[in-house]
């Protein structure tokens, strides 16, 4: 058979020893182990696949040392609900994935219902529980939240026996608690997030979280995976504080979990704490790497360009005209709040291919915003600009207050030459690849509409130049 070895903090001395020997020489082929996996004393013989349960439990430094733990190793990461970077990753093709839509036979959808801690309601819940023969979770955000919630516990259901779990308990106490809980010996199990992974007991199928407003969407999510393991339909009753407003984003995340409660819902649930949180800092100081220095655009851009090499096709010669009219072109807070929202509106605004796509985003914002705001329109029409540009084959355009420089592509600049475009326009100025035009002789004169009406002189008395090649 296969040897099958174990690390964790639960694991004695003597065992790990032992398990690391084995895996250092090859007796054992398959390591079971939490982040023990990564202590500097540990070797492997011939490590050539990793696979990460639970991935969203483990932090980014983790995750990328377990990457590095032999050349060549292949990563498989699983979970019910991805963080939004893995989710971002896999949508910009750094990472293959892979949806499990279809849950176990007989299994069926968690009930849930979010309100304020209601002592009625959560006796009711635990009753109805224990009168069907199964057990209940109590979950807490934090540890010194157990105490107080134990002697509520105690008044509301005198009746029933609770054992306590959290984090800093001892390994031993851990698992007598588990084991103790697993077996029917207790009605309830008082605990932290700790039970939101690891504990598979089918009896237990009612949960009542407390404070959950506290707590991120997929750990609520994984948290309500506790129940309803087994052919009982489980319950979930998620409470916040009676008197206490709830803030948009936790009021969002706690309306997601009452909407998305369908099985298999964990990929809809990450989704949307994609589009709460965002794919993560990007462009704060904790973001590791250089896109402070280099700019959000242009490292999506590198970042794309190297995924597309990855996988084999061929590198874009495309034109990607740089327009410098001196306008504001922002999208202001107070018409878009979100600043997640802002970047990625600005960056289809950069990326748009065509004008079709363009106007499909007007029409999208327009619809979503109301009408848009001066700079936002100018936003517009430098990204319509840049696509005429682009037809063109002008790879920069500048605009000065003594001329305006068409700077072209070398394709166009051949094509140009040979046609002779200097003596085709009157008062423009061939130099080094560039037609300079002389400023409007309106100092109030609109810069966009100028530079326009520029491509317009130019494509009346060279139409190939926009049919062309854009390269």
């Amino acid at each position: 058979g296969v040897e099958i070895v174990r690390l964790s903090r639960l694991v004695g001395k003597d065992e790990a020893d032992a398990a690391k020997s084995a895996m250092q020489d090859g007796t054992a082929k398959i390591v079971v182990g939490t982040h023990a996996i990564l202590a500097d004393d540990l070797a492997f013989d011939d490590l050539a696949l990793v696979i990460i349960d639970e991935e969203q439990r483990f932090g980014s430094e983790q995750k990328a040392a377990m990457r590095t733990l032999a050349d060549g190793v292949h990563i498989l990461t699983m979970t019910a609900t991805p963080i939004p970077r893995t989710l971002q990753s896999g949508f910009v093709g750094l990472s293959d994935l892979s949806i499990i839509a279809t849950p176990p036979n007989r299994r069926s959808p968690v009930k849930t219902r979010v309100g304020p801690f209601d002592d009625a309601a959560v006796r009711d819940a635990l009753a109805a529980e224990r009168a069907r023969g199964g057990q209940s979770f109590v979950v807490c955000p934090r540890i010194e939240d157990l105490e107080p919630m134990a002697a509520k516990l105690q008044a509301l259901v005198p009746e029933q026996t609770t054992v306590t779990l959290h984090g800093k308990m001892k390994p031993d106490e851990v698992e007598d608690a588990m084991l103790a809980f697993a077996h029917g010996e207790h009605d309830v199990l008082l605990a932290t997030a700790i039970v939101e992974s690891g504990l598979d007991v089918a009896n237990a199928n009612t949960m009542v979280v407390c404070h959950a407003d506290r707590f991120g969407l997929a750990e609520l999510h994984q948290l309500r995976g506790r129940v309803g393991r087994g052919a009982r339909r489980g319950h979930v009753l998620l409470t916040t504080e009676a008197d206490r407003e709830l803030g948009e984003h936790a009021r969002s995340r706690l309306e997601a979990l009452e909407e998305f409660s369908t099985l298999g819902a964990g990929f809809d649930i990450a989704a949307r704490d994609l589009d709460l949180r965002g794919t993560g800092e990007l462009l704060g100081d904790e973001q590791a790497g250089h896109v402070q220095t280099i700019g959000i655009g242009l490292y999506r851009k590198i970042l794309e360009r190297a995924v597309a090499l990855a996988q084999g096709q061929p590198e874009p010669d495309e034109v990607r005209p740089v327009i410098s009219l001196g306008l504001p072109a922002t999208i202001p807070s107070d018409y878009v709040p979100e600043p997640d929202m802002r970047i990625e509106l600005a960056l289809l605004l950069e990326r748009v291919s065509d004008a079709a796509t363009l106007d499909t985003l007007r029409v999208e914002i327009e619809d979503r915003f109301g009408p848009m705001p001066a700079t936002l329109l100018t936003h517009f029409g430098l990204a319509e600009l840049r696509l005429r540009c682009r037809a063109a084959g002008i790879a920069k355009l500048d605009h000065g207050p003594k001329a305006t420089a068409l700077s072209f592509t070398p394709a166009m600049s051949a094509v140009l030459q040979e046609a002779g475009i200097e003596d085709r326009l009157d008062d423009a100025k061939w130099s080094k690849s560039r037609l300079i035009f002389p400023a409007p002789e309106d100092d109030e004169a609109d810069p966009l509409a100028h530079a326009n009406d520029l491509l317009d002189r130019l494509a009346a008395v060279m139409p190939a130049a926009e049919e062309s090649d854009e390269a």
